[in-house]
C-alpha cells in the first residue's frame, strides 16, 4: 500500500477507537448505538467490495447476514461462549454459501443478477422461517438455553444461568462489545483498502469499467467476480456473527429483503466505490434511525412549543409522519436528495467542499524580462 493508504487506515482506526469519547457530543456515545455503527459499517464495507468494485448490485446479502447469525448462535450453544470460534465459523460458512449462490447468480449480469440474488435471499428467509424450524426456531428465533451442551466450556459453567458471550474470559457486554466489533471493523477496512490497491482490485475495477472488453481480450472474469462475491458474503456473515455476539438472538428477519435494501442505501448514501463512503452511509442511517425513531408527539410538542397553538396543531401532526415509526420517510427524503444532487454520495459532497474551500489558486504566470539574461 501507499503511504497515504497507511495514513488513512491509521486515522480511521483512531477515529473508530475513540468514538466513546467524542460521539457523546452528538448523542451517540452509548454502547448499543456504537455497536451498530461498527457492525453495519463492516456490513457496508464488505458489500462495497462487490457493488462498488465490480458494479454488480446484489439484493440478497441479507442471506449471509442471517447465516452468520445462526452459525454463531449454534457455536455458542454447542461449542463455547467464546466469540472467537463463533465469528470464525460464521465467516467460513457464509463464504461457503456465498460460493454456491454466486456460482449460479453470476451466470447473469445486470438486473438479472440482482433478481437472482434477491430470489436466493427470499428462499433462505422462507427456509429459516418455516422449513428449518428445528434448526432456526422459526419466527421465535434461536436463543441460548441453560441446558445447552457447550462442549468446550468448563463443567462448572455448564448448566448454570444463561451465560454471556466472552472473548477468552473477557466479557463482551457494554463498551467491551463495541471495542471487539471496532477492532474487527478496522481489520475489515484495512483488508478492503489492500484489495482496492492490489492487482486483484484493479481487475475488479476493470470489470466494472467494461466487462465485455475484458472478455474480448480472452480473460475469464468469472473467477474474479466469484471471489469478490465470496469475500463480500464473508463480510456479511461476520457482521451477522457480531450481531449475535452483542445480542445472543438469531432470527429469520435478518434475512428479509429489507435488510439487503438497507445496505444498498448505506453504500449509495456514502458513496459507491469509495473506501470510506459505505461506513459513513451506515453511520448516517443508524444515527438518524436512533434519533428520529425516538421522537413522538410529546417530544414534538415540546420542541415546537414556541409556535402559536394554531400553527403547532398543524405542524406537529405533519412532522409526526416523518419521525417515530415513520422515520423511514425521512430516510427516503434524504436518499432522494442525495441521488438527485449528490449522485456520488457523501464522499462527493466532501470532495466538492474541499475543492471550494481548499483549492489552491493558480499561480500567475511570471512576467518575462524585456531583456535577456546576461
Amino acid at each position: 500500500m501507499q503511504m497515504k493508504d497507511n495514513i488513512l487506515v491509521a486515522i480511521f482506526a483512531a477515529v473508530i477507537l475513540t468514538m466513546p469519547i467524542w460521539a457523546g457530543a452528538i448523542g451517540a456515545g452509548y454502547p448499543d448505538l456504537l455497536q451498530k455503527f461498527a457492525i453495519f459499517g463492516l456490513f457496508a464495507i464488505g458489500f462495497n467490495i462487490l457493488f462498488g468494485f465490480t458494479g454488480y448490485l446484489s439484493f440478497g446479502h441479507a442471506a449471509f447476514l442471517g447465516i452468520g447469525s445462526y452459525t454463531a448462535m449454534w457455536s455458542f450453544k454447542l461449542l463455547s461462549m467464546n466469540a472467537f470460534p463463533a465469528v470464525i465459523l460464521a465467516t467460513l460458512l457464509s463464504g461457503l454459501f456465498a460460493a454456491g449462490i454466486g456460482f449460479v447468480a453470476l451466470r447473469r449480469s445486470g438486473i438479472y443478477f440482482s433478481i437472482l440474488t434477491l430470489a436466493f435471499a427470499q428462499m433462505c428467509y422462507n427456509l429459516a422461517y418455516s422449513v428449518f424450524t428445528p434448526i432456526t426456531m422459526g419466527e421465535t428465533g434461536l436463543t441460548l438455553a441453560a441446558d445447552d451442551p457447550r462442549i468446550l466450556d468448563s463443567a462448572e459453567a455448564a448448566g448454570a444461568s444463561l451465560p454471556l458471550p466472552d472473548f477468552f474470559g473477557i466479557s463482551l457486554s457494554g463498551y467491551n462489545g463495541f471495542y471487539f466489533a471496532a477492532v474487527i471493523l478496522v481489520i475489515g477496512f484495512y483488508i478492503s483498502v489492500r484489495l482496492y490497491r492490489s492487482s486483484f482490485g484493479l481487475m475488479l475495477l476493470a470489470v466494472k469499467s467494461n466487462q465485455n472488453r475484458m472478455n474480448y481480450t480472452g480473460l475469464n472474469t468469472k473467477p474474479y467476480l466469484l471471489s469478490a462475491f465470496v469475500i463480500s458474503g464473508m463480510y456479511a456473515g461476520l457482521a451477522g456473527a457480531l450481531m449475535v455476539v452483542i445480542d445472543p438472538l438469531a432470527g429469520a428477519e435478518r434475512m428479509q429483503w429489507t435488510a439487503s435494501g438497507e445496505v444498498v442505501l448505506m453504500t449509495i448514501l456514502g458513496g459507491v466505490g469509495t473506501l470510506l463512503g459505505p461506513f459513513i452511509g451506515a453511520v448516517t442511517i443508524k444515527y438518524f434511525e436512533n434519533i428520529f425513531s425516538a421522537f413522538n408527539d410529546q417530544v414534538l410538542n415540546e420542541v415546537f412549543g414556541f409556535l402559536p397553538d394554531i400553527i403547532q396543531g398543524i405542524w406537529v401532526p405533519f412532522a409526526s409522519l416523518f419521525v417515530g415509526k415513520g422515520w423511514h420517510l425521512t430516510l427516503g427524503v434524504l436518499f432522494m436528495l442525495v441521488v438527485i444532487f449528490l449522485p456520488g454520495g457523501a464522499m462527493e459532497g466532501f470532495r466538492l467542499l474541499k475543492e471550494k474551500f481548499f483549492k489552491k489558486e493558480a499561480e500567475p504566470p511570471k512576467a518575462s524580462s524585456a531583456g535577456g539574461a546576461e
